[in-house]
């Protein structure tokens, strides 16, 4: 439930601050956890937990970068359940998984914030129609997209599912299962509604262009060890604290793994009007915060003062 400080702090940081937020801040917290509490029951279901919450409250967003910000809660969220299931396999999962977060959300990131950069617009109402004035924008960001949503070929399919199975492997079927929903609605999410509703949708009469150089090649960079990771996984297996005995590319896993997300797909262009973003702002657990710090400010002219007055 401390979680809140992440959803509002990311959306208003510079293009590139947030950028270096979602590398460093909680990948940080994983690797605390991977060294001092691996095989921690709580964790298991502390971060399955994580990775449904995060994915429920994307839903609600109509803000691009908090909605990528709700889905690095459930990104943790794999790596905190494999951390907790602490099994070889497990382990390996949520270091690899880490690494490979930092590389797919900066792309995500990047992705949204050069669109904030060329349009000075971040909410899914207000965009709509750049796939025509910025489509390389768009390419390199579902690059991005498909390694989130661990789709085959794609850095997140080798590393995801080494949590997901280390999960099965541990006789926890449950937590295999949630957690695989939860890798449905993040295709849904971020690999469809918001590069949707950004860069298709309604046309918005942006006259957007592509952002400068320097941005595309960085994209491009990141985009490009995504792909390399997902094809080959292996020198990223030979970093891992422990031996890989782990096959991602299965024709059970392919298949299994390509049936879900096509599924994924399909049910969102048929629910695709009960998907419309809507300009609200979801309230989190910074409810608590927020009216706590109302509380404080009270105290602190009131009481406090006439105390000091006196």
């Amino acid at each position: 439930p401390l979680h809140a400080w992440l959803t509002d702090a990311y959306p208003e940081g510079t293009v590139t601050g947030s950028v270096f937020m979602s590398a460093f801040t909680t990948k940080t917290a994983v690797y605390v956890l991977v060294r001092v509490f691996p095989g921690t029951e709580l964790l298991v279901w502390m971060g399955t937990i994580m990775a449904l919450y995060g994915v429920v409250y994307a839903v609600l967003e109509n803000d691009c970068r908090r909605l990528l910000a709700y889905h690095i809660i459930s990104q943790v969220g794999y790596m905190v359940a494999g951390v907790g299931i602490g099994t070889d396999l497990s382990l390996n999962g949520s270091v690899s998984h880490a690494f490979a977060h930092i590389l797919y959300k900066g792309l995500l990131f990047m992705g949204a914030g050069a669109v904030i950069q060329m349009t000075g617009l971040r909410k899914l109402t207000e965009l709509g129609g750049l796939y025509r004035t910025m489509p390389i924008t768009l390419v390199l960001y579902m690059v991005g997209g498909f390694a989130i949503s661990a789709f085959p070929l794609f850095s997140g399919f080798v590393t995801k599912s080494m949590v997901v199975s280390g999960a099965a492997h541990a006789h926890l079927p449950w937590v295999a299962l949630l957690l695989t929903m939860a890798s449905a609605g993040t295709f849904l999410h971020t690999g469809l509604k918001l590069p949707y509703y950004m860069f298709f949708g309604k046309d918005s009469g942006l006259e957007a262009k592509e952002p400068p150089m320097n941005m595309l090649i960085a994209m491009g960079l990141a985009a490009f060890l995504c792909v390399g990771i997902g094809v080959l996984p292996g020198p990223l297996y030979a970093l891992l604290p422990f031996p890989v005995h782990f096959e991602p590319y299965t024709g059970d896993h392919v298949t299994s793994a390509l049936g879900i997300l096509l599924f994924t797909g399909l049910g969102f262009f048929m629910l695709l009007k009960k998907l419309d973003p809507e300009p609200t702002i979801s309230v989190d657990t910074d409810w608590v915060y927020r009216k706590g710090s109302r509380v404080f400010m009270w105290f602190v002219n009131k009481p406090l003062s006439a105390y000091e007055d006196y």
